[in-house]
């Protein structure tokens, strides 16, 4: 099975321009704690409500006034593609220490976001206890 068969293609995308204010409105509304950052399907990172916590207000940022952008994280942009094999890519997340992906299709454009969960079901209980304990683990302080 791949990736495409089991991912969201109704991500929540908002512009790097996007107040945090508004990203973090979003979040509530439809309640998820991951978006994605991009323009014209082209995927520039991605913003958990974590970045938010730690890079905006722990931090005093003004959250009125800061843009998405400037709290996105430097470190390499994760992410997967639709082609790929539900089974690695569950292991790259447990590997990478990721929750949820960004989806590519051809030309590397935006096409949706898989999550540990979308995954689950189709994954073995033996294959799924290790991704989620890959996951769950404690990341290296700076990720």
């Amino acid at each position: 099975m791949n990736v495409k068969d089991v991912m969201n293609p109704n991500a929540e995308t908002v512009s790097p321009s996007t107040l945090l204010k508004d990203a973090a409105a979003i979040m509530a509304e439809e309640n998820v704690g991951f978006l994605l950052i991009g323009a014209n399907d082209e995927l520039k990172g991605t913003l958990t409500d974590r970045d938010i916590a730690a890079r905006a207000v722990a931090k005093g940022k003004d959250m009125a006034s800061t843009t998405v952008d400037e709290v996105l994280s430097d470190d390499a942009l994760y992410y997967c593609e639709a082609d790929q094999d539900v089974d690695q890519v569950a292991r790259n997340m447990s590997e990478l220490k990721v929750r949820r992906l960004p989806v590519v299709g051809d030309n590397k454009r935006l096409v949706g976001v898989v999550s540990i969960g979308d995954m689950a079901q189709h994954l073995n209980k033996e294959t799924v206890g290790e991704i989620l304990k890959g996951v769950t683990s404690e990341r290296p302080r700076g990720h």
